[in-house]
């Protein structure tokens, strides 16, 4: 790890104005995906800002009956929140089905949002990484990309976003709130917050420089039943190949969003229109302009499938 200078900031504000004047800074709150990064010297800034003792840590409810969320939310008390599990139990669902417990407690709610993708060749130094050296070229492609975004990559970069939490807060239609360095706060919709490779795929959010996560929104509760169900490799503590995140009303509507798929949570409304049609239907207009590679064509029908399994369980 290289060396560097550390400050504690006291105000959201505060924090943004002091990284605005250090490009080569980085907010810190819970560490959990930066730290391994700093590591490996992916990430390397010369200064970090501690934005952990701001008080970003509280679930309230809003005027119009949803819920404001905290940045520094730990995922574990977010999953818990009685109001989660009763209103929102898609996010409960899919917060408990992301890391360990230990990781949980560290990790924020604004941090998830920002983890980085677990592609094997952005973690490898040694092999070329758009997202990690811009201009270098993207070793995935012609590599080894089983794990990798199957729709909404491009011939920069086939990265997925790994999150669980988001995948969720997509199907919600949750917003993110921000302030930035000159003091103003901003609204983003999560559908447009997290932003597909094309040819800068190192920008990977719509924060601007310096901009701070002070909280996400949630509209009032939509009712149906949640689910999120996730496939793995493995029973715990790994990645999604494919994630459903599913809100299923009586009459069979609804929304659905897929994790593990692409480079950020993937929905769209012409899909959720199809949903009483069943899920070949859904998976066929989502996943209309998927562009698989060989290793991992197989996710289109694993989405379909593992859609099916939530949609058959819908019925009861």
């Amino acid at each position: 790890m290289r060396p560097f200078s550390f400050e504690r900031a006291t105000t959201p504000a505060g924090a943004a104005a002091a990284a605005a004047e250090r490009p080569d800074a980085k907010f810190i709150a819970g560490g959990t995906n930066l730290l391994d990064l700093m590591k490996l010297e992916i990430e390397a800034p010369a200064h970090l800002i501690d934005v952990g003792g701001l008080e970003l840590d509280r679930i309230e409810d809003t005027d119009d009956g949803g819920l404001r969320i905290g940045a520094l939310v730990s995922n574990t008390d977010l999953a818990a929140d009685k109001r989660v599990r009763r209103d929102y139990g898609v996010l409960s669902r899919a917060i408990l089905a992301g890391a360990s417990g230990q990781l949980r407690n560290r990790a924020t709610t604004g941090g998830n949002l920002l983890q980085r993708t677990r592609c094997p060749y952005f973690y490898d130094p040694n092999q070329p990484c758009n997202k990690r050296k811009p201009g270098s070229g993207c070793a995935a492609i012609a590599g080894y990309s089983r794990q990798l975004a199957a729709i909404g990559g491009s011939k920069a970069c086939i990265a997925t976003y790994p999150g669980d939490m988001a995948v969720a807060l997509r199907v919600l239609d949750a917003r993110v709130e921000t302030v930035r360095p000159d003091g103003q706060a901003r609204s983003i919709p999560l559908a447009d917050f997290h932003r597909l490779p094309g040819d800068t795929p190192q920008v990977e959010t719509a924060l601007q420089p310096g901009e701070l996560i002070t909280a996400v929104t949630l509209p009032k509760p939509a009712g149906g039943r949640h689910f999120y169900h996730k496939v793995r490799d493995r029973a715990s503590y790994a990645f999604a190949l494919v994630s459903v995140a599913a809100i299923v009303n009586a009459d069979g509507t609804g929304r659905v969003a897929l994790g593990g798929i692409a480079p950020k949570p993937w929905h769209s409304e012409a899909a959720d229109r199809e949903l009483p049609r069943g899920a070949r239907a859904v998976t066929t207009a989502l996943l209309a302009d998927a562009n698989p590679t060989r290793d991992n064509a197989f996710k289109v029908t694993l989405a379909e499938r593992t859609l099916g399994a939530v949609l058959a369980q819908a019925r009861g």
